[in-house]
């Protein structure tokens, strides 16, 4: 610690000290505990549903004839299965509008807390659905694993991105990712048929969200509330000051303590904003534009429909089928490893580096997926070329736009306009989502293989507009990143006023 008796260091030097420490213990524990209740969740009941398909359609078609005395029909077993994994979606879209709202008034712990009461009572009623006799217990339970869903991630991104400090925020950040792609993973290895992917043991594959919704509630509370939340929204400043000493360390927060005293000034009179004030705030017009654009582009950018020709592409490859979810689990640890690794390099290159990189890199794999599946007939080795490509384009999308967007809706916003921004940001996401569940069938029965090329568009179109408009926010404070947006903005207002006087005063000369 020789270095604290030397000359005050610039704030590059002392940001590159901040760097090199390592975070908190304590800290590195807050955000595993609000990751296992909070977005592992939705990674893992996006996977978890996949194992027992046949299960639960067998189980519904026996319950109807039981009802009835006669088979149901494949139509409307299908609209039933079909209504048990898209209802997700709309419960997600209810849980990201109300996210906000429960963050700034519990407090964005709080709610962490509140929200595992929908995955307990999700696991109780899919878990009650065979003995019962009842398939409707599994739709509703879906729903409510939804909203959990989207509650954890609307507000779990906002309680990371408080409580780290700055020259650590994106990485800490990144454990929504992370803990995303981890949820994929485990519910991918939980239902292969050597755990719970047997028929018989459904109802406990779909009740075992019960368990991160326990470990939550017996983890979380022993640490503090977003010190940020305390401070600006509470005026609690002992309870701020205790929160940051246990996340921090005693020595370690007051450059935290002095940005987060001038955000509070700059906020003082000002209540938290609806999401609608922040479509009619004209001063964070951008903002909201950025957030629509990458939350509808995570979505709509092709990673949907490159898990949707997987199964196809290991066939073609020679992969027995019965080998296939195994190899698929390697999909899940591929886009796992990216997160991690992103995690690692984001403070070093940046966001906008990575953004922009995973989307020119994903467009460039449209293009070759696009060529191998046209031609995949045309030699032995083009499927190999496939699985390739497949996993290429995995980790592209972990190593840009599915690590780095949570990162700037956080950092794009301050503390009156975050929980809003995360609302809009979430419900955009859910309705993409939604979308491309329900259009994307259409999309590949018409374009086939050249469904990748309307892909290829989003992420062009994506990358060019985080290029031209995004600034990078590394280091920096909130109020510095909305103060560069806003200083933009000036400019080219100032040119749209300079430029009619420039011409009026040189027609005369």
């Amino acid at each position: 610690m020789f270095w604290l008796n030397e000359p005050k260091m610039d704030s590059n030097e002392e940001s590159s000290e901040l760097k090199k420490r390592c975070p908190n213990t304590s800290l590195l524990l807050a955000i595993c505990a609000a990751c296992i209740g909070g977005t592992f969740q939705y990674g893992y009941n996006i996977s978890i549903i996949n194992s027992p398909t046949k299960s639960v359609q067998n189980f519904i078609n026996q319950t109807w004839l039981e009802r009835y005395e006669e088979n149901i029909s494949e139509q409307y077993l299908t609209l039933l299965w079909s209504s048990i994994v898209s209802i997700f979606t709309i419960g997600g879209f209810i849980g990201a509008t109300i996210g906000g709202t429960l963050a700034i008034r519990f407090g964005r712990k709080g709610t962490l807390m509140m929200n595992n009461a929908f995955a307990l009572l999700a696991a109780l009623l899919m878990g009650l659905s065979y003995p019962t006799g009842l398939f409707e217990l599994l739709i509703i339970g879906r729903f409510f694993t939804g909203v959990n869903a989207g509650i954890g991630i609307c507000v779990q991104p906002l309680y990371l991105g408080e409580i780290a400090p700055r020259a650590l925020r994106g990485a800490m950040a990144m454990g929504t990712s992370i803990f995303i792609t981890g949820g994929i993973l485990t519910g991918q290895v939980i239902g292969l048929n050597e755990l719970l992917g047997k028929e018989e043991y459904w109802p406990i594959l779909l009740s075992t969200t019960c368990i991160p919704a326990f470990l939550q509630l017996l983890i979380l509370p022993w640490f503090p509330e977003s010190p940020r939340y305390l401070l600006i929204d509470r005026g609690d400043d002992v309870g701020c000051g205790t929160a940051m000493k246990q996340l921090h360390g005693t020595d370690n927060f007051d450059r935290e303590r002095e940005d987060m005293e001038r955000e509070r000034i700059s906020a003082m009179g000002i209540k938290p904003k609806k999401p609608w004030e922040l479509f009619m705030d004209r001063s964070l017009r951008w903002q909201v534009l950025t957030i629509i654009v990458i939350n509808a582009a995570q979505q709509l950018n092709g990673i949907n429909a490159i898990y949707f020709y997987t199964d196809y592409v290991f066939e073609e490859a020679g992969i027995p089928e019965v080998n296939i979810p195994y190899v698929t689990v390697g999909t899940g640890a591929c886009e796992c490893l990216t997160a991690l690794t992103c995690g690692m390099l984001i403070e070093s290159l940046g966001r906008k580096v990575l953004i922009i990189g995973g989307y020119t890199l994903m467009a460039f794999w449209c293009i070759c997926f696009t060529l191998t599946l046209t031609f995949q007939g045309a030699g032995p080795w083009i499927p190999y070329l496939s699985m390739g490509c497949v996993f290429a384009f995995i980790l592209s999308f972990g190593m840009g736009p599915g690590g780095v967007t949570n990162i700037l809706i956080t950092e794009l916003f301050t503390q009156t306009t975050r929980p809003a921004a995360y609302m809009i940001g979430g419900s955009v996401n859910w309705l993409s989502f939604f979308f491309i569940g329900m259009a994307f069938p259409f999309i590949v029965t018409k374009l086939q293989q050249y469904c990748f090329l309307v892909f290829l568009v989003v992420c062009v179109l994506v990358a060019v507009y985080i290029f031209l408009v995004v600034p990078e926010t590394k280091n920096k404070t909130f109020l510095e990143i909305q103060t560069e947006f806003q200083s933009g903005e000036k400019r080219k207002a100032s040119k749209a006023d300079h430029s009619p006087r420039t011409t009026m005063l040189s027609t005369p000369l």
